[in-house]
């Protein structure tokens, strides 16, 4: 999962590349530096393509949307995309954000109360919210899996994207076998999937038509627009029904997976850090209004039409943790790109089919990049100085600056990086991760929600008292593997904390 490469970048002298030897001995080159990676990313970044085993395994699946797609197809989409992600409509999907974290809140809080011994298994309840809401804010469908987990929708995303052991044995042979053998070998997980993918995709395009056929009404009517990002893409004309349908597939495997994850980061490290809890929580309870902290609804989104982005703007704290935690554990570790055509990196030659390796995972741990504390779990790396606004970085809520003036404002406004290339969660250039201020303002909600609602432990045999693993790790928890890098064997306990909350 990336941790070889994150010892890798510290302990190895390097100038920004790093040549090894994989499984039988073939040649992988790490890119680890800067200006390596800016070469990759913006200069160069059509010279690189995703592996062809991957995009074939991973587009039978969800289809060739903007992930898979290369070339002029990838601009193409990426450009019919760009409004539906834009500044202005991420903020207009606070409301949707905040409504599902708070149902979360709501939900959770009855379960434990009723148990009354406050455990928590937190990849089925975190699961289901981010896939909540992935439907409300991403394609304006309320799945409603929060508060009835067993939904169609819930159970063939489960099957789908499972990584229990003979799922995980199905998807290596997807890689080494041809995929007509493959499906010779009688492992059930196999058809399983396929039927889920199929009956997914079945549910995804009744939305499409839903959504076009609202689209239709709102025109020739006095109703709103959806602002949600399926509405968005369909208004452009850019994308045929199919095409809208692969999209979806993605933004489901891609935006529900990763933010699920990076949830149960947060959880974790609010467990082992109770003091940035605490503070947190402090700075939540004077910058949000006390209503939106309490809710009290299983319909909640009744009182939260008017929850403005702002609202998480004023939470300075609240984003440097998230940005912290999605710099320490970002949720996809690593990506491979094969070079298309004979090219050079940083002026070393890269030879047409090399498999090269970014790597979050390492590039962000980087000391030469971050400094000596760069293993060190410290939101306050991206607090603005005292001169700087405190919303002007952390959650990536306000509009980005350009390529040319963000490492500036980087060295002028936080005590982060001077380059932006230190900070790879996302990826940079056109082949960026679109929907980044998505993930960010969801998650920005989700933990604000959570720690407004509750005080949250490691379960007494999990953590906390016996210290750290030699990875720096709270004991008994490592890192699961999976579609994305989460926190595994990880058991909370939570209090609830609705007699405390403001107007509680």
């Amino acid at each position: 999962m990336g941790q070889p490469m994150r010892d890798w970048v510290n302990s190895i002298p390097h100038s920004g590349l790093i040549r090894y030897l994989d499984f039988f001995n073939t040649e992988r080159v790490a890119v680890v530096g800067s200006k390596a990676l800016a070469d990759i990313l913006v200069h160069k970044p059509y010279d690189f393509v995703k592996p062809p085993t991957f995009a074939r395994v991973v587009g039978s699946v969800v289809g060739i949307g903007l992930f898979l797609a290369e070339g002029d197809e990838h601009k193409r989409q990426r450009k019919a995309l760009l409004p539906a992600f834009s500044y202005r409509n991420i903020r207009d999907l606070f409301p949707a954000f905040w409504s599902k974290s708070q149902e979360l809140a709501h939900c959770l809080t009855k379960h434990v109360e009723a148990a009354q011994d406050g455990h928590v298994d937190l990849d089925d309840w975190v699961g289901r919210a981010t896939l909540d809401v992935i439907g409300l804010a991403a394609f304006g469908y309320n799945y409603q899996t929060i508060s009835h987990p067993s939904g169609v929708l819930a159970e063939n995303y489960r099957k789908m994207l499972s990584t229990d052991r003979w799922s995980q044995f199905a998807a290596f042979l997807s890689f080494v076998l041809p995929p007509w053998f493959r499906w010779l070998v009688p492992i059930r997980n196999t058809s399983d999937n396929a039927r889920a993918s199929g009956e997914i995709k079945t549910i995804c395009r009744q939305m499409v038509q839903k959504q076009r056929a609202e689209l239709v009404t709102s025109k020739d009517s006095d109703l709103p627009v959806n602002r949600d990002i399926l509405s968005v893409a369909i208004a452009t004309g850019a994308f045929s029904d199919e095409d809208l349908v692969n999209q979806l597939m993605t933004f489901l495997a891609a935006g529900h997976e990763t933010t699920a994850a990076a949830m149960n980061w947060s959880i974790y490290e609010l467990c082992r850090n109770p003091l940035i809890q605490h503070r947190i929580r402090e700075e939540l309870w004077t910058r949000i209004p006390a209503h939106h902290l309490n809710s009290q609804s299983d319909r909640s989104e009744d009182h939260c039409e008017d929850f403005k982005a702002a609202y998480i703007d004023r939470c300075a704290y609240l984003q440097a943790f998230c940005s912290e935690i999605l710099r320490v554990y970002p949720p996809i570790p690593f990506t491979a790109r094969v070079a298309t055509r004979d090219t050079s990196i940083t002026g070393t030659f890269i030879p047409k089919g090399t498999m090269l390796v970014l790597a979050p995972w390492a590039v962000n741990m980087s000391i030469k990049l971050w400094g000596a504390d760069a293993h060190a779990f410290k939101p306050e790396r991206w607090l603005a100085s005292p001169s700087a606004s405190a919303d002007t970085h952390g959650a990536g809520l306000q509009p980005e600056p350009s390529a040319t003036t963000r490492p500036r404002l980087e060295r002028q406004k936080s005590m982060g990086p001077e380059t932006p290339y230190a900070f790879l969660t996302f990826l940079h250039g056109p082949r960026a991760c679109i929907g980044q201020s998505f993930a960010r303002a969801e998650l920005a909600c989700l933990v604000a929600s959570w720690v407004g609602a509750f005080e949250t432990e490691f379960c007494p045999e999990k953590g906390g008292d016996s210290g750290l693993d030699e990875k720096g790790y709270a004991a008994g928890v490592g890192v699961a593997s999976g579609l994305s890098a989460r926190p595994g064997n990880l058991k909370v306990k939570v209090r609830s904390l609705r007699e405390r909350r403001p107007g509680g």
